[in-house]
C-alpha cells in the first residue's frame, strides 16, 4: 500500500529510522548514564536514584550474574516484580550482562508461573517476596538454578526501607511464609557484584533480548521473541515522534510510571525510551490506591503520562485529582485498550491535554501506530510509526484499497522474530515479506489514519491486559459440576471489557460463588469471570462449535 499517511506526519517527525544506530539496548543504557548521569532517573516511594547510581547499581547486578552465578550470554531470567525501583536495576543490570529477560506477572497464579518459567527454560528469577510462596511450589519442576528475592523497602534506604518491609511482612501480613534454601535477597546480590568485575559480553542486534508471553487463539501463553534489534528499533521510533515536540523535549521530562513495567506498552515506552531520552519515572507500585497515587502527582507534577483508558478514567473520577497542577503536561498517551470519548473529551478539558490514542502488539515490540499531538479525538489508532508500513488484507492475504475493511497487518524492525520454540504458531501469524497478521480487522482512510472496525480473535481485554477464552474455559473445564462453559467480553464502564461465562451445569447444585472461587485458585485476578450466566445448552454451529459471538452480541444488547 502507498504510505498515504505520510503525508500526515507532524512537522519534523522522519519517515524512517536507522535500526542499526546501536548494536543492543546495553549501549543505549550505558549512553543514556553517561549523558544523563547526575539527573533523577526513578523515584518510588519517596525514593529518587540518579542515572549514575543507576549505572553503578545495575553494572554491580549484572557483575554479579555473571561471576557468582555463572549465567551466560543468552541464558533466560525471569524478573518477577511489581513497579519498584529494583525492577530497572535487575532490567538493565540483566541486558548488560548478555541475558535475556523473561518478564512475569507478580500476580500470576502457581499454573501460570511455572508454565512461563518452564517453557522460557529460565536459569534465574528475581522475584518480590509476596510471591516468593509461589515460586516455591514449582521451583522443583522447572531449569531456574539462581533465586534472588526482594522486598518493597529493599532499596528505599535506612530508615524508611525496614520499616516498609516490616509493615508488609509482620503488620499488614501480605507476605506468606516461604521456604527457598538457597536463595539471595537482592541487597546481597548488589553488594557482592560491587567487587567484581562486568564483562562486557558481545551482543549484536539478533541477540535475544526480551521473551514477553503474551496469550493465543490456543490459550496457552506464547514468549514473543523481541531481539535487541526490535526493542532499539521501536525505541528510536517512539523517540522519533517526539520530534514534534522538539522544543519542549530539551528540557527533563517527569514521566508517570503507573503502567506495570513488565507489560510491553510500559516496557518500550517507559523503561526505555524515556531512560534514553533522560526522563525522571516516578514509579507507582500501586495504582489502585488512588489517594496516595495522587499524593504522587501533586508532589512530582508529572510532564508525560502513559496510561489506559481505565487509569485515566480512575483519575478524573478521584475528587483529589481536581487539585493536581496539569499546566506544564507536554503528552498523554492512551493504549492497551480503546480509548472512550467520553474520557478523552474530559480529559482535554481538565488537563489542556490531548489524550494521543495508539496501537500496538506484544509481537511489535509494540508500538505500531500512533496519533498526532493537536489531533483531538477521532476514534483513529493514528499513523504508522516511522519506518512502519501497514497493510489491510482479506482473509486469502490480498491487500484491500482505502477504506476497505480486513485484517490489519504491519512490517517493520520492530516485528518480533517469530515465538519461542513454537514455529507452528510463528507460521500462522507471519505472511512472506514479514508481514505480521495482527487478528485485528480495520481500515486505513485517505489520509493515512488507521481504524479498528472488530477483533478477530475473541481476545477479551480487561484494562490493557489480554484475556484469551480458551484459557479461561480450559480452567473451569475441570470443574467437576462444569458440563459445557463459554468465556466472551462483556462491556463494562470501569475495565472496558470483564470476563463473562455461560455455564452449562453437570451438577445442578452448583453456584456462580463455587465457579468464581474454583476460577480464583487458578486465574489472575482480572481473568476471573465477573459475570456467570447459566445455561440449559449453548449455541453452536453443525459442527459443534460453540458460537462466541452469539454470547457476546447478546451481552452487548443487554440493557
Amino acid at each position: 500500500m502507498e504510505k498515504v499517511w505520510l503525508k500526515s506526519y507532524p512537522p519534523g517527525v522522519p519517515s524512517d529510522i536507522d535500526p542499526e544506530r546501536y548494536q543492543s539496548l546495553r549501549q543505549v543504557f550505558e549512553e543514556a548514564c553517561e549523558r544523563h548521569g547526575p539527573r533523577a532517573a526513578f523515584s518510588n516511594f519517596g525514593t529518587t536514584i540518579s542515572y549514575r547510581q543507576l549505572d553503578a547499581m545495575s553494572r554491580a547486578f549484572g557483575a554479579w550474574l555473571q561471576q557468582e552465578a555463572r549465567l551466560v550470554r543468552g541464558d533466560r531470567i525471569a524478573l518477577m516484580m511489581p513497579n519498584i525501583l529494583q525492577y530497572p536495576v535487575a532490567l538493565y543490570g540483566a541486558l548488560r550482562a548478555g541475558l535475556t529477560v523473561v518478564n512475569t506477572n507478580p500476580l500470576y497464579t502457581l499454573r501460570e508461573l511455572e508454565h512461563q518459567l518452564k517453557d522460557s527454560g529460565a536459569k534465574a528469577i528475581v522475584v518480590f517476596e509476596n510471591a516468593a510462596h509461589l515460586l516455591e511450589d514449582c521451583l522443583a519442576e522447572t531449569d531456574v538454578e539462581v533465586v534472588i528475592v526482594t522486598g518493597i523497602g529493599d532499596l528505599l534506604g535506612f530508615p524508611k526501607g525496614p520499616i516498609v518491609n516490616f509493615t508488609l511482612r509482620s503488620i499488614r501480613k501480605q507476605v506468606k511464609r516461604y521456604v527457598l534454601p538457597d536463595g539471595h535477597s537482592f541487597s546481597e546480590v548488589l553488594e557482592q557484584g560491587k567487587w567484581v568485575d562486568l564483562d562486557p559480553v558481545p551482543l549484536g542486534p539478533e541477540d535475544v533480548a526480551f521473551l514477553q508471553y503474551t496469550g493465543g487463539t490456543t490459550g496457552v501463553a506464547k514468549g514473543a521473541t523481541l531481539t535487541h534489534r526490535n526493542m532499539v528499533a521501536n525505541t528510536l521510533q517512539a523517540s522519533a515522534w517526539l520530534e514534534q515536540y522538539a522544543e519542549e523535549r530539551k528540557s527533563p521530562q517527569t514521566v508517570l510510571g503507573a503502567l506495570p513495567f513488565y507489560h510491553i506498552f510500559a516496557l518500550t515506552s517507559i523503561a526505555l525510551l524515556w531512560m534514553r531520552e533522560g526522563g525522571h519515572t516516578i514509579m507507582i507500585t500501586n495504582p489502585r490506591d488512588m489517594p496516595a497515587f495522587v499524593r504522587d502527582l501533586k508532589k512530582y507534577r508529572c510532564t508525560v503520562y502513559y496510561g489506559v483508558n481505565t487509569l485515566y478514567n480512575g483519575l478524573l473520577n478521584e475528587p483529589a485529582f481536581a487539585e493536581v497542577d496539569c499546566s506544564s503536561v507536554l503528552t498523554c498517551v492512551a493504549g492497551g485498550m480503546a480509548l472512550q470519548e467520553a474520557v478523552a473529551v474530559r480529559w482535554k478539558e481538565r488537563t489542556g491535554c490531548t489524550l494521543a490514542q495508539g496501537w500496538g502488539l506484544t509481537e511489535t515490540s509494540p508500538i505500531a501506530t500512533t496519533n498526532p499531538r493537536n489531533v483531538g479525538f477521532n476514534n483513529s489508532i493514528g499513523l504508522p510509526m516511522p519506518s512502519t508500513e501497514i497493510s489491510i488484507v482479506d482473509d486469502l492475504g490480498k491487500e484491500l484499497g482505502i477504506g476497505a475493511v480486513g485484517e490489519i497487518c504491519v512490517r517493520g524492525p520492530q516485528v518480533m522474530r517469530g515465538y519461542w520454540n513454537r514455529p507452528d504458531e510463528t507460521a500462522k501469524v507471519m505472511l512472506e515479506g514479514g508481514w505480521l497478521r495482527s487478528g485485528d480487522l480495520g481500515r486505513i482512510d485517505a489520509a493515512g489514519f488507521v481504524y479498528i472496525e472488530d477483533r478477530k480473535k475473541d481476545m477479551i481485554l480487561v484494562s490493557g491486559f489480554n484475556v484469551y477464552p480458551n484459557e479461561v474455559e480450559g480452567v473451569l473445564a475441570k470443574h467437576p459440576g462444569i458440563l459445557e462453559v463459554a468465556a466472551v467480553s462483556q462491556p463494562d464502564e470501569h475495565s472496558g471489557e470483564v470476563v463473562a461465562v455461560f455455564v452449562v451445569r453437570k451438577e445442578p447444585s452448583l453456584t456462580a460463588a463455587q465457579v468464581t472461587e474454583f476460577a480464583r485458585t487458578e486465574l489472575t485476578g482480572y481473568k476471573v469471570p465477573r459475570h456467570i450466566y447459566f445455561r440449559a445448552e449453548l449455541p453452536k454451529t453443525n459442527v459443534g462449535k460453540i458460537l462466541r459471538r452469539a454470547l457476546r452480541d447478546e451481552l452487548v444488547k443487554k440493557p
